[in-house]
């Protein structure tokens, strides 16, 4: 006596190979149904396959910009409580200042490091006869290599000293040096920006691009106390901001507090004034990019969907000239005692496998295209385990869907009827 579980099974592979059987012998007419299932599957698969890829790049890119980390400015990232936007308030707003950043370092409780830093744009960077255009320069002070995440490839980070009296030292972003030193040679070689002589430290390894073009790989980065010589740090143009790191165990909501106490008692605010100062923190970028990809997912769903639903219809239909065909087929094995659910699981299988058929081609023509894409453009695409098995249980649910009613017509036959068909 065989156990419900071997029945299953049985029953199953008989299944399994009826419906094989019928794909095999009516070709063109399989190929035909495939179509829709593998286009719906390709749509719905390779969007999500781009996004999660520009999901996971964007998230690392702006991690990079520093965890637990609160950017005293001028301009807020969003609109500030329920006033919307007042740019005409914002505007008249003083920028941080390098004192204001030495004197809240001595007012605030929770803050591990913190950075002043100001950037000047499109810049060009000489070594003898070479150069190098549209460079930036990060002016910052010492402590930003404990806020900001980068990786120094050849020489080192400015010490204290030379941070806080401001020697003409510079550390080369990865694609500045090689366009510099292509022999790898930058430390300790001399630069020029702006007529001003730098001598080389360090060397960034190169982090390539950024969604929220925060790549150092095109900057330079130099002492801020140096930089005051070169460039007006309280420029609107420089948009100056201080960054700062909160201590381990210490929440951004609470050093955002203490930061506003901080900063209000700087510039000597009274308990009626509004604050003439932003606290910008990553998560306004990250609640952002929560709408964004599911805007996208929404859109895969949009146009897959009416490809998966064509080709439901499709499948549907073939499922039914297959029963019509082989309703003579139907009235034997029910007369020699095949019960009505083992037709139904034949049929159903069918549709089932041919749906799956169809889906894992629209997952081979996604890796396909993923793999010749990431080796076209400087962009990692990669078809995820997760999104293959949500592939495959779209198209299986979609072969339930559209072969249950053929299935269940079958099934339902009588025996005698279903003989005398010609």
């Amino acid at each position: 006596m065989k156990s419900p579980f071997q029945l299953f099974f049985f029953l199953f592979r008989e299944s399994f190979l009826f419906a094989f059987t019928a794909l095999r012998v009516n070709k063109l007419r399989t190929i035909l149904s495939l179509l829709g299932i593998t286009i719906g599957i390709f749509a719905i698969i390779s969007v999500f396959t781009v996004t999660d890829a520009l999901e996971n790049k964007i998230r690392t890119d702006v991690s990079s910009l520093g965890n637990n980390v609160i950017y005293v400015q001028k301009w807020p990232w969003g609109p500030e409580g329920d006033g919307g936007y007042p740019w005409w308030k914002y505007i008249n707003r003083p920028l941080p200042g390098y004192r204001e950043m030495e004197e809240l370092s001595h007012r605030t409780q929770s803050v591990e490091a913190m950075a002043y830093v100001a950037t000047v744009s499109e810049q060009t960077v000489k070594y003898k006869s070479s150069s190098i255009e549209n460079a930036g320069i990060l002016c910052i002070s010492h402590q930003y290599d404990r806020i900001k995440n980068f990786t120094i490839k050849d020489g080192r980070y400015f010490n204290e000293l030379e941070s806080s009296s401001g020697v003409p030292l510079v550390i080369l972003g990865n694609d500045v040096a090689e366009a510099l030193f292509p022999a790898g040679d930058a430390i300790g070689q001399n630069v020029s920006i702006r007529g001003y002589k730098f001598n080389v430290i360090g060397v960034l390894e190169k982090e390539g691009s950024s969604m929220v073009d925060n790549s150092s790989d095109k900057n330079v980065m130099i002492p801020v106390n140096y930089a005051r010589r070169l460039v007006d740090l309280r420029s609107d143009d420089l948009d100056p901001y201080i960054m700062v790191k909160a201590k381990e165990n210490v929440s951004t909501e609470e050093m955002k507090e203490d930061l506003r106490g901080g900063m209000r008692s700087v510039r000597k605010l009274s308990p009626h004034d509004e604050d003439n100062f932003s606290l910008n923190e990553i998560s306004v970028i990250s609640g952002g990019l929560e709408a964004v990809f599911y805007t996208l997912n929404l859109g895969g769903w949009i146009i897959g969907g009416f490809s998966i639903l064509v080709g439901a219809f499709g499948i549907a239909n073939i499922m039914f000239v297959s029963v019509r065909e082989r309703t003579h087929i139907i009235g034997i094995q029910k007369s020699l005692g095949s019960k009505s659910y083992f037709i139904l699981l034949q049929f159903l299988v069918e549709a089932v496998t041919l749906c799956i058929i169809g889906g894992g081609i629209g997952l081979t023509l996604v890796y396909i295209l993923s793999l010749i894409a990431s080796a076209i453009v400087d962009f990692n695409l990669v078809l995820t385990f997760s999104n293959v098995i949500e592939g495959l249980m779209i198209s299986a649910i979609v072969g339930i869907i559209s072969g249950i009613v053929p299935a269940w017509k079958a099934s339902a036959m009588n025996p005698v009827d279903a003989i005398r068909t010609n």
